[in-house]
C-alpha cells in the first residue's frame, strides 16, 4: 500500500512533506501529545537511537494534534532529535487511520491511537503497529528495518 502524502508544518513553520524522503526509509509515528509521559518517553527514545536509524537511512518524523509552538517547546525542553510535524486539522491522522473513537473510564471520545509505520525508499508502507505500548518499541521497529533492509 502507498503511503498518502502529506505536507504539514515543523517547530519552525516550515512545510515538510512525506515525498520529500523519497529514497529514504520513513518511520512515521503518530502520538497522542507533547509533554504527556507515554509521548515524552516515545520521542526520547526515538531521539536516542537516531543515529542507528540515519545509519539505516532512515527518518523519524512524529505526528500530533499539537500546535507549531508547542512542538517548538518540546524538542527544546528535552532536546528532540526527530522531525514533529503539527496535524492540526486531523487530516493526516484521518488518512491514515489513526483518528478513532476510544474509551475510557466509560467515557468516549476521539483520540490518536498511537501507530508507526514502516514506509520504505518508494513509499509503500511495508509494516505498521496500532496501539503501540511504548515500552521497548524503538527496538520493535530497528529489529523490523533491519530485517527488510537485508
Amino acid at each position: 500500500m502507498i503511503a498518502s502524502n502529506f505536507c504539514l508544518p515543523n517547530e519552525n513553520d516550515e512545510k515538510i512533506c512525506l515525498d520529500d524522503f523519497r529514497g529514504k526509509w520513513v518511520v512515521l509515528y503518530f502520538y497522542p501529545k507533547d509533554n504527556t509521559t507515554g509521548c515524552t518517553k516515545e520521542a526520547k527514545d526515538f531521539s536516542e537511537s537516531i543515529e542507528e536509524f540515519e545509519e539505516l537511512n532512515a527518518v523519524v518524523i512524529g505526528i500530533s494534534l499539537d500546535s507549531v509552538q508547542s512542538h517548538k517547546k518540546f524538542r527544546e525542553k528535552y532536546d528532540l532529535r526527530v522531525i514533529l510535524l503539527s496535524d492540526e486539522s486531523k487530516e493526516t491522522m484521518q488518512k491514515y487511520g489513526v483518528w478513532q473513537l476510544k474509551k475510557m473510564y466509560g467515557r468516549s471520545y476521539y483520540g490518536v491511537i498511537r501507530s508507526t509505520f514502516l514506509i520504505d525508499p518508494d513509499g509503500k508502507i511495508i509494516h505498521e503497529w496500532k496501539q503501540v505500548k511504548v515500552k521497548g518499541h524503538i527496538n520493535e521497529v530497528l529489529k523490523k528495518l533491519r530485517e527488510v533492509i537485508k
